[in-house]
């Protein structure tokens, strides 16, 4: 069919044009090419947005392993925490969805994946807050301070979502804890029981030493000492001491109140049928992304995937 005859029927005039034995001018054939192409950009940005609504799609015949990984809080923005993680699974060629909707955390939602992976923390705050900085020592010149209703934060998780978590992992899939998700398990019991530790606290931001303790294990392979400029996470581990592979250390001398120098940083252990692993690092993309880290995170995903 010709290419003017193919357009005709499309913008439904051919008929029209028989009929009358006329011929359509120039004019008029290009201003129906042009509302038809506005017609199709329309459904086509309807089509795009209802996509981004909606988890990423992975076709039927993707064997690839799953990742759900649920980011993002007040004191983590979830766009560096997605630039950093889309590298990590970019290089190991698996697919991921992002969530920051903690609320739909469930067993239905995560029976489609074969990794969790969660970088937030256990609060969320109702009644808003004045900014993202904890120490927000400029609220006492705002005009308007008195406006502000108290910053007070909840938890988030239910008995519900950590037995969920609970079981995805002894059914025998991968759990991967970053930096400050060990702040969940101090509001859920099943939480820390799989996740394995819970937080304590730590320092504002600044250089400090991570070694590897457990040269042995898989996820430490090629992994060498590293230095990193990054907040030094204070946890407390409740399993076998000898699953700890990462001990972060302020070689200045710098103390967190009387915890010391030194913080557990990173462990692994099996639970049930399924495997968990916890590092501490993360709090900017620089940390992140610092090379022997990374190398680390990547043989953290393998080993969680029983790929090594």
């Amino acid at each position: 069919m010709a290419v003017t005859e193919f357009l005709l029927d499309k913008l439904g005039l051919r008929g029209e044009v028989m009929k009358q034995k006329n011929v359509i001018s120039r004019r008029d054939l290009l201003q129906g090419m042009g509302a038809a192409v506005a017609a199709s950009a329309l459904v086509a940005s309807e089509a795009n947005a209802a996509a981004a609504r909606q988890p990423e799609q992975h076709g039927k015949g993707d064997q690839r392993p799953r990742v759900l990984a649920l980011i993002g809080d007040r004191y983590h923005n979830s766009d560096y925490i997605r630039v950093s993680l889309d590298k990590l699974f970019a290089e190991l060629g698996l697919p991921v969805d992002y969530s920051t909707n903690y609320d739909r955390l469930s067993r239905d939602l995560l029976q489609n994946y074969q990794l969790f992976v969660c970088f937030r923390d256990g609060m969320i705050w109702p009644g808003g807050y004045l900014g993202p900085d904890a120490y927000t020592a400029y609220a006492s010149a705002l005009e308007n301070r008195l406006d502000f209703p108290k910053e007070t934060p909840k938890t988030w998780i239910t008995d519900e979502q950590g037995e969920a978590v609970k079981e995805f992992v002894a059914s025998g899939k991968g759990f991967y804890s970053l930096h400050n998700n060990s702040h969940v398990s101090l509001s859920s019991k099943s939480y820390r029981e799989v996740m394995g530790g819970a937080y304590i606290g730590h320092p504002p931001q600044r250089p400090f030493k991570v070694n590897v303790v457990n040269r042995d294990h898989p996820i430490t392979q090629g992994v060498r000492d590293f230095m990193v400029n990054d907040e030094q996470h204070f946890v407390v581990y409740d399993k076998d001491p000898q699953n700890i592979f990462l001990r972060a250390e302020n070689i200045d001398g710098l103390t967190y109140g009387d915890h010391g120098t030194e913080s557990i940083s990173g462990w692994a252990h099996e639970y049930g049928k399924g495997r968990v692993v916890f590092t501490a690092v993360g709090h900017n993309i620089h940390a992140m992304w610092q090379p022997e880290y990374f190398k680390l995170q990547k043989n953290a995903v393998r080993w969680l995937l029983k790929a090594i």
